[in-house]
């Protein structure tokens, strides 16, 4: 059943400066990856420190070893599409077969690949893959336009029509009560999903043209987006309805995509507009917009990021076909 929220829309907000020079800049390393032209993307960090990505052109998944700088890379099958991966607690990493309509559990200790197909050929493309707390997976299917769950125990998947068409379906993330909350990139509306019910609701954002790419939710469970139509960060209270937005440091032609908040509320994207590709952060609790670096490599797209709390890093794939880790202040 379609769920619409409305929602109170405060005028647009500018509000701090950035500071490009100062020390709240962040440290930014990049490894070129032996396999060119993969479009290494995604990465992960599992608890030995090493570093998982996919290989989105080249069918694998492959990790990194941070403190050697050498690379171990596991074979899918051709036209797999890899779009995206996570480490469970066991070791295995389950990845999003995005051009095969599967989400496949990779054991590292002998290279067995478990598949998971999609109990309806119209969900075709898994995309983002995210653990709740039971370690079950939620995900998005982009063109599909479905939200999915597998429960991990039974190999169960349970598929939720969007009901807006082509609503593209692309970011995920989870609140404090366990709650999905998704970026549906192909509208100006961000949807949650109620965990025991499975009943889908969509708030629909006040700027007909955003198209919210990415999400995060902060310790206060507001819901933060970035648009990449129009190079905004917007805040979401799912409480209120409120929504608050603040022009990225490079304008329209920002384009951010990747995005990460860290252990203080701090919220990184990436701008993939200029060239260099740009990490920038912002402060949700002081609302100002505090570091500006460029990534050296130019980055090209950098599509999605992952914060690393036990060594306060952010992780990231570039079309330049690298992995870069920022070091925060």
């Amino acid at each position: 059943m379609k769920m619409l929220v409305p929602l109170l829309f405060l005028p647009m907000l500018w509000l701090g400066s950035i500071a490009v020079d100062e020390p709240a800049n962040v440290e930014i390393t990049e490894w070129s990856v032996p396999w060119e032209s993969s479009r290494p993307r995604d990465p992960y960090v599992d608890d030995r420190g090493r570093v998982w990505f996919v290989g989105q052109r080249a069918d694998y998944v492959a990790y990194l070893e941070p403190e050697t700088g050498e690379f171990k890379r596991y074979d899918l099958e051709e036209g797999a599409g890899p779009h995206n991966l996570i480490v469970d607690d066991d070791g295995n990493v389950w990845y999003a077969g995005n051009r095969a309509a599967h989400i496949g559990k990779l054991d590292p200790r002998d290279g067995k690949i478990t598949k998971y197909p999609m109990p309806n050929p119209a969900a075709r493309d898994p995309h983002t893959l995210i653990f709740d707390r039971r370690g079950d997976i939620w995900f998005t299917a982009q063109q599909s336009n479905f939200v999915g769950k597998l429960t991990v125990s039974t190999g169960t998947v349970q598929l939720i029509a969007v009901p807006t068409p082509r609503a593209r379906p692309y970011g995920i993330v989870l609140d404090s009560k366990d709650r999905p909350w998704i970026a549906e990139f192909g509208t100006n509306k961000i949807a949650t999903v109620d965990p025991n019910t499975m009943e889908l609701k969509e708030f629909e954002l006040p700027r007909e043209a955003t198209r919210p790419r990415r999400l995060e939710v902060t310790t206060d469970d507001k819901v933060w987006y970035v648009d990449y139509a129009q190079g905004m960060l917007g805040r979401l209270d799912p409480v209120t309805g409120e929504v608050k937005e603040w022009a990225a440091p490079s304008g329209e032609r920002a384009r951010p995509y990747g995005m990460a908040v860290d252990d203080r509320d701090r919220l990184w994207f990436v701008e993939s507009g200029p060239d260099p590709n740009r990490f920038v952060g912002f402060d949700a609790k002081t609302l100002d917009f505090f570091s500006s670096t460029e990534i050296s490599s130019g980055g090209g797209t950098v599509r999605h990021m992952y914060f690393h709390e036990p060594t306060r890093t952010v992780w990231f794939g570039t079309d330049t076909n690298t992995i870069g880790r920022a070091r925060l202040p």
